[in-house]
């Protein structure tokens, strides 16, 4: 097998106590009707800098209409396989943006809620995955917060 990896990024978006969390379409064809952070593949673009940076901005934007603004703050990184595409996914900490969420793409998107990081660890309905991003965002926004 190549060791060639389709490039995801995730945002976990923090407000007021509570994280952002996605219910994926049913129409999506990767983890259709699942919840998640907010998110999607990485557009190339060989003169950008920020490549991730200006990714997750661009699919947070197309998805559930807000502009993240201040820093992004790296989380955390992992591999999964979708059959026999292996996809590196790589999450980031956004605490300031501008707008409210709406469902801006509903081939993508079926439903968007705010939920505390209890309610997200006491979910049977939040991929192991997903709660685990979770958890590694609070630790890192202790440390950040303090």
């Amino acid at each position: 097998m190549a060791n060639f990896f389709i490039v995801n990024v995730e945002a976990a978006i923090y407000h007021e106590g509570n994280y952002l969390i996605i219910r994926r379409s049913e129409k999506e064809e990767h983890a259709g009707g699942l919840y998640s952070l907010v998110g999607g593949k990485v557009d190339f673009d060989e003169s950008s800098l920020s490549v991730l940076e200006e990714n997750i901005k661009r699919e947070v934007l197309e998805e559930i209409g807000i502009e993240l603004s201040g820093e992004l703050k790296y989380v955390h990184s992992t591999t999964f396989r979708v059959e026999d595409v292996q996809v590196l996914d790589i999450v980031f900490l956004s605490t300031d943006f501008v707008g409210t969420p709406y469902i801006k793409s509903t081939e993508e998107i079926s439903e968007i809620k705010w939920m505390s990081f209890e309610e997200i660890q006491a979910s049977e309905k939040i991929p192991p995955w997903t709660k685990k991003s979770i958890e590694m965002t609070d630790k890192l926004l202790g440390k950040v917060m303090s």
